[in-house]
């Protein structure tokens, strides 16, 4: 007999390490306005296709994948206001005769005269570029019959003309996305913390339906766990580390391996975040010990490797390791209380980005303002003043409640004169 357990979660709102790092991972979500934009151009997309005269009866499926449906999307690579969803479109038998590269033509070609700015066929997907930044990448899929979870086999032709590398490619993005809720179970009190500020911060009440291939239901729950909200933020770091880089970076999907691996319930945000990196960090150097590339492969079905075009070389995985060090040490400096608030400050701007590490200060100095105005003190549990108002308007440093996993941390304010 299965026993489920509920776990309440850490409010990251009741440390101020953890809550400016909630708050960033609050800029750097698909909006609300976005998401009801995503759910209803993907049964647009379907009733278009469907429509068709190559695809009409033949679209078994149509679901979220990868950051999509484990809720975990946030803004695109180097931006603030894009963002990438990720959709898969299982098809009929008369697909199954088709070679790679004519699969993704097909699907190119039915989508030509879609009413978006541009339509892009890729190696393993056609992308839709919409007027407001959402990029909406369908990737067509054969089911494997007789496997478990809709593992099929996804397309992989880099074109223009056929090659000898098109090939396809083991997939089990459904069975992952499910491995992947049950390893990072809901934390309530963490949640709708989460969810209250979400909401407070887009001014959003409507609440969507939830339905079993629906884009998850974020007018609920943006983030359900710790897990995925250190996900985000690991992202974004990645992210903001390779601005400009010309290569492949780190694969989200394996960043979400890790972040389910690493998952531990009850965690704070800044220790979940140093959990998931020094996982990583260890299997990468594990790997270079033995001049091997890292491998990492789905856990429900092992020959969709998440790490098939990433890493190309040990050098790779072991500057992606050093990126990961860096946060880590820094991360803990913070923990610890060991770091200036200006320079803390500094570096979260220069490793998340300026305008959303700004805009997420901003937005808790408008909180604590807000409360002066309503002579509001914020407490934590302890009976420790969170944000004393003199200390955010005025500069002088304050006291912050200390993390229940780091002891005897000596006092410091996490924000300097200018926030």
């Amino acid at each position: 007999m299965n026993t489920q357990y509920a776990f309440s979660g850490i409010n990251p709102f009741d440390d101020p390490l953890d809550r400016i790092l909630a708050e960033i991972a609050l800029s750097i979500q698909l909006p609300p306005s976005l998401h009801d934009k995503a759910k209803g151009r993907y049964q647009a997309v379907r009733n278009h296709l469907e429509a068709t005269v190559a695809f009409r009866d033949q679209i078994e499926h149509f679901y979220p994948q990868g950051s999509m449906a484990i809720d975990a999307t946030i803004s695109n690579r180097g931006t603030d206001d894009e963002f990438d969803l990720d959709i898969v479109s299982q098809l009929g038998g008369r697909f199954r005769a088709m070679e790679p590269l004519e699969i993704l033509r097909a699907l190119e070609t039915a989508l030509a005269d879609y009413p978006v700015q541009r339509v892009r066929r890729q190696t393993r997907c056609v992308t839709l570029y919409y007027a407001d930044k959402m990029h909406l990448d369908i990737t067509p899929a054969l089911r494997e019959y007789g496997t478990r979870d809709r593992e099929s086999f996804i397309t992989d032709a880099k074109g223009p003309a056929h090659s000898s590398d098109d090939r396809l490619v083991d997939m089990n993005a459904y069975g992952f996305a499910g491995w992947y809720d049950e390893r990072t179970p809901l934390e309530a009190r963490m949640a709708s913390e989460f969810n209250r500020r979400w909401r407070d911060m887009y001014h959003d009440t409507a609440k969507a339906d939830a339905e079993v291939d629906d884009v998850p239901d974020q007018t609920h729950f943006i983030v359900k766990n710790t897990a995925t909200l250190a996900l985000q933020l690991i992202k974004r770091y990645r992210n903001i580390q390779y601005v400009g880089y010309a290569g492949r970076i780190p694969p989200s999907v394996m960043l979400s391996f890790y972040a389910g691996q690493a998952a531990q319930p009850n965690s704070s945000l800044s220790a979940m975040m140093i959990r998931i990196a020094n996982w990583i960090i260890a299997d990468i150097e594990n790997a270079s010990l033995y001049g091997r590339k890292l491998h990492v492969a789905n856990p429900v079905c092992v020959d969709d490797v998440f790490t098939d075009r990433w890493p190309e070389s040990v050098a790779q995985q072991d500057e992606f390791a050093r990126h990961l060090r860096a946060l880590v040490r820094n991360l803990e400096q913070m923990r610890r209380g060991e770091m200036f608030p200006d320079d803390m400050m500094d570096w979260l701007r220069g490793n998340f980005g300026d305008r959303v590490v700004t805009r997420a200060a901003d937005n808790i100095a408008g909180q604590v303002g807000s409360a002066i105005q309503k002579s509001q003190q914020l407490y934590s549990k302890k009976g420790g003043v969170l944000f004393p108002a003199p200390g955010i308007i005025t500069g002088v440093a304050a006291a912050p409640l200390a993390s229940p996993a780091v002891a005897a941390a000596r006092p410091h304010t996490f924000f300097g004169k200018k926030i």
